[in-house]
């Protein structure tokens, strides 16, 4: 068992107490033994049970008014009545008072071991309902959205009044600004956040991984297709699917697509069924979808259709104000996560990283932020802790494309162009740091 059981058996009968102990401490659960219902209670005042199993005929307080009291201090306390007299109306008041079962005497061990099994899955459907419900909570503070500029407060208003509708939404932005939180935000702050948020990356699958990502296949669809599978459409039914990097999809996927959306039905790659799912649609994409269209490569009737409400996250140059905190948030996460005492950063580093230009964005100062704790060996990050340095910002360059491809150059060269360990330091898939490559023409040295 991945967490001890623990039990309680209240019985005014040695004999009983002795067997049912014995058994259960065989089978692996934590057993605590009480010879009447008073001192029973006293004992769940210093300690708490899982299954707590009580005799209803004991003298002085009887079981059925133990499981009252019981219930009035903890709900969702599991209690299981113990009766030698099988009375219908004793074990149907048990039930209405909250019991989660009885058992009559005396005991069929098989039986006895099944009902107690049973209200150990009830623990842990009670345990993950729990989790589940911190989990709503703490998305619905959306913590790692921090900034208090007027440019990212802008976007906090958007993702407000957006929330609650249905609408598909763009999130536009240049990569590493922090679109997949914003998704998370809306999602999160809508009606569907008790649903799934299910996040799709375009840009990383070919076309036919993409469909079947998407749609899901059925067994024998295709070579290495072994079993039936669920697609995200399919998965994000009642709640959000979250498109990542939407204009790297082909034309055919544009097709499909689109239908999806219009219908909010499909067919699983290989079948014929026709399945329906009732999910929102939010994209993110660091392309002008617009000039696409004009250009035809992207398709006009699928952008309307998706674009009906636009969010554009502002690069962090044009959020400078917001560095500081940011700069604070990522040192105490990576202190946090590396067990290391909780360090500041000195004024100098700071006023460097306001004056560099980041075209990696948020992404690029986390990666810079992590790598100065793991260098930095004093209470403070410094300005030698960082990767910049006074040459690295060079002001005759003012095309944020000649400085992201410079910072590609770097980081390729650096890793003698070892294209997935680049991807990795770079925070990119392997085809975004192709085309990358391809729209830059880019050339090794060697």
């Amino acid at each position: 068992m991945a967490k001890k059981i623990s039990i309680l058996i209240v019985d005014d009968e040695e004999s009983v107490r002795d067997s049912l102990y014995n058994w259960f401490i065989e089978d692996g659960y934590r057993v605590e033994c009480a010879e009447n219902a008073k001192l029973a209670l006293t004992m769940l005042e210093s300690d708490s049970f899982d299954i707590i199993l009580a005799d209803i005929k004991m003298p002085g307080m009887d079981g059925l008014e133990m499981l009252r009291r019981i219930k009035s201090l903890k709900k969702d306390s599991i209690v299981i009545i113990m009766t030698a007299f099988a009375a219908v109306d004793t074990a149907v008041q048990a039930l209405k008072d909250g019991a989660f079962d009885y058992i009559t005497k005396p005991f069929d061990p098989d039986d006895l071991s099944h009902l107690i099994r049973n209200a150990s899955k009830q623990i842990s459907l009670i345990e993950e309902n729990e989790i589940l419900k911190e989990n709503v909570v703490s998305l619905q503070n959306v913590e790692d959205m921090i900034g208090k500029s007027e440019a990212i407060k802008k976007v906090f208003r958007e993702i407000e009044s957006v929330a609650q509708s249905n609408a598909s939404v763009i999130i536009t932005g240049e990569s590493g600004t922090g679109k997949e939180l914003v998704a998370r935000a809306i999602h999160s702050n809508s009606p569907r956040k008790f649903f799934p948020l299910v996040s799709v990356h375009c840009g990383s699958l070919t076309e036919s991984l993409l469909e079947s990502e998407l749609f899901g296949h059925e067994k024998g669809a295709f070579t290495g297709a072994v079993y039936n599978r669920k697609g995200r459409f399919e998965m994000a039914d009642s709640g959000t699917i979250f498109l990542d990097e939407i204009a790297t999809i082909s034309p055919k996927m544009q097709v499909e697509l689109l239908r999806v959306l219009e219908t909010k039905s499909f067919v699983r790659v290989g079948g014929n069924k026709e399945i329906s799912s009732d999910f929102r649609v939010i994209c993110a994409t660091n392309r002008d979808l617009k000039t696409m269209v004009e250009k035809g490569l992207f398709r006009e009737d699928l952008f309307y259709r998706l674009n009906v409400v636009n969010i554009n996250v502002p690069p962090l140059r044009e959020r400078i104000e917001d560095i500081p905190l940011l700069a604070e948030y990522f040192i105490k996460k990576y202190c946090t996560s590396m067990n290391r005492p909780l360090i500041s950063i000195d004024t100098s580093a700071l006023k460097r990283l306001e004056e560099f230009p980041f075209p990696g964005n948020i992404r690029e100062l986390e990666n810079m932020i992590e790598r100065a704790i793991v260098v930095g060996k004093g209470k403070k990050i410094s300005l030698r802790d960082l990767p910049i340095g006074k040459e690295t910002v060079n002001t005759s360059i003012e095309s944020l494309g000649e400085l992201e491809k410079n910072h590609i150059v770097q980081i390729l060269e650096k890793y003698n162009w070892n294209i997935s360990v680049a991807a990795k330091a770079l925070k990119v898939d392997r085809v975004t740091l192709y085309n990358k490559i391809k729209k830059y023409n880019l050339k090794s040295a060697q």
